[in-house]
């Protein structure tokens, strides 16, 4: 059994609910369910009742440039699950919350901070026996503004990454250490592509973005573990300015919640781009093993 989120020695804590919180607020018109998932075919087959689906692809990226939505997209994504600024977004998925911290990461790039992750996501609801159903939820639209997106405090650019290897500044590679080591291209068990190079950014150290989350359940591990991961063993420090990077930003928005919002650090940048745009590049340092 899991040790309470406000026992964890989070510096956030509050940015974490349970599966019991969900339960006891899934008709709370304040709470707007989200699920984001790697697999499009879970939400179809069942989910929490009253949880909307924020697909990464269909609804967070630009349908031509390679880039997330912009304003107006995202303002009529609110408008279309039904939210305002106000409403507490709660968001859950499957592969131990991956994909939603993705969504949760893009969302705050328009400064929606009232927002939350469901501790161990959709495998901890699921094997808990708690309710599913295939109903689609609709929700009266509503008039959402956003500011305009923000590519600056918590985004990193290619220009970024490079001025921070040439200062000798941290940067963390969430990949596996086979992507690392640039034996693979992209994750066991998934397709060999996304670059024409392998190897790892000069100076990154490898701290896979699992290693932060209990492999029985999804939750994520407590404080204390967490800064033997990422302190003891990477030597990283709470006021490091910090990159950190996978292969196109969504495993990396999993460990960069973890840094920014468990640990507390204040410089937390995700580099989206990854390795997809790293290891196409031309003239970039690469480091391989």
């Amino acid at each position: 059994m899991s040790v309470p989120i406000a026992r964890r020695g989070y510096a956030h804590p509050e940015v974490l609910v349970s599966t019991e919180w969900v339960a006891a607020h899934m008709n709370d018109p304040r709470v707007r369910l989200i699920e984001s998932n790697e697999d499009p075919l879970l939400y179809a087959s069942g989910h929490i009742p009253g949880a909307v689906e924020v697909d990464w692809v269909r609804d967070l990226n630009h349908p031509v440039v390679r880039d997330y939505l912009d304003r107006p997209a995202f303002e009529a994504l609110m408008a279309r699950i039904g939210v305002t600024p106000d409403t507490t977004l709660v968001f859950y998925g499957d592969k131990h919350n991956w994909w939603a911290t993705y969504a949760f990461w893009v969302f705050q790039l328009f400064g929606h901070t009232n927002a939350k992750i469901m501790d161990g996501g959709r495998l901890k609801w699921v094997r808990e026996g708690r309710a599913l159903t295939r109903d689609i939820p609709t929700y009266a639209p509503t008039t959402y503004r956003a500011p305009e997106r923000d590519d600056r405090r918590i985004r990193a650019f290619r220009d970024d990454v490079l001025a921070h290897v040439r200062a000798g500044r941290r940067l963390v590679d969430v990949r596996s250490p086979a992507e690392f080591r640039g034996e693979r291209l992209h994750m066991p068990d998934y397709p060999n592509e996304g670059a024409l190079r392998g190897g790892h950014i000069p100076g990154a150290v490898n701290i896979p973005w699992s290693r932060a989350v209990n492999p029985d359940d999804g939750t994520f591990l407590d404080a204390a573990a967490l800064r033997a991961i990422y302190e003891g063993e990477a030597g990283l420090k709470p006021d490091d300015d910090l990159i950190v990077y996978c292969r196109i930003g969504e495993r990396s928005s999993h460990t960069w919640f973890v840094l920014t919002y468990l640990l507390g650090y204040p410089r937390v940048r995700n580099y989206d781009g990854s390795w997809t745009e790293w290891g196409n590049l031309v003239g970039v340092p690469i480091e391989k093993p």
